[in-house]
């Protein structure tokens, strides 16, 4: 059972969860149009926000929102932008972020848990 405490590290951990899984269903967006003629590729962008927010101590009190950016990758003859190449390197790479970020809420709550219980 997670804690339900909120603190700056969980804040902080769930903005980054929450910015990566739509990162994730962005670039599966992404793929999944590749031959989709006049798509454009998009981005999600929150790394920056979420910076700025831990260095301001505000975390906890402003929502982080990631944003849905357009990507500047050049134009193919049907219309559609998706790098299938650089699509898949940023799904792995979010991925393996995912997995980090979950790691660390499931050994923070873990201690947690060992602090409250003694066990």
């Amino acid at each position: 059972m997670p804690f339900a405490v909120p603190d700056p590290v969980s804040s902080t951990l769930h903005a980054a969860l929450d910015g990566l899984a739509l990162r994730q269903r962005v670039v599966a967006d992404n793929i999944a149009n590749v031959d989709t003629p006049h798509y454009r590729a998009s981005s999600v962008v929150f790394e920056d926000s979420l910076r700025t927010a831990v260095r301001d101590g505000s975390v906890m009190s402003d929502p982080i929102t990631p944003a849905v950016e357009a990507t500047r990758t050049p134009v193919g003859a049907n219309g559609n932008n998706v790098d299938l190449r650089k699509e898949t390197m940023a799904a792995m790479q979010s991925l393996f972020q995912y997995q980090m970020m979950t790691r660390a809420v499931s050994d923070r709550e873990a201690l947690l848990r060992t602090v409250a219980t003694g066990a």
